[in-house]
């Protein structure tokens, strides 16, 4: 399995082989950045003070940041294989990701057979580790790639 840099992470494809976790800082200037990109201007996102008056008491991150994070990691478990066979499934986001927070992006193979590797996924601050994000992803296996 070859990684987009050239690098290769080489993981047992069996039921409990942990994947190799990302860590991701958030920061506002990201957030903003994504803002631009997406055109998704939600004030829960990029307005501050207007952040600090729902429930959330501050600016969260847009679910796709997250999701991206998710789809980095599993790139780099299964190479080319994601971009053609991989996906991200059942997600759930279940707390907001904040601003001055460590993100720690892993998972776990949950079943092989012989045509997919099943694996559950998450989101968690690194700090307290406390999930935010939660999903399932799915990818060809080598074999039937």
């Amino acid at each position: 399995m070859s990684a987009r840099n050239g690098s290769t992470r080489q993981i047992p494809l069996s039921p409990g082989a942990e994947l190799p976790t990302l860590t991701r800082q958030v920061t506002q200037d990201l957030i903003d950045g994504w803002a631009e990109l997406s055109g998704d201007f939600n004030p829960l996102h990029t307005d501050v003070e207007y952040a600090r008056s729902t429930r959330f008491g501050g600016t969260i991150a847009h679910g796709h940041i997250s999701l991206c994070w998710l789809v980095e990691m599993m790139f780099g478990v299964a190479g080319d294989s994601w971009l053609t066979t991989g996906s991200v499934r059942d997600v759930t986001f279940v707390a907001p990701v904040r601003p001055g927070a460590t993100m720690a992006v892993g998972g776990v193979v949950t079943d092989v057979d012989e045509q997919h590797v099943n694996c559950e996924v998450w989101v968690r601050d690194a700090a307290t580790k406390a999930e935010c994000v939660r999903g399932c992803a799915v990818f060809a296996t080598p074999e039937a790639s």
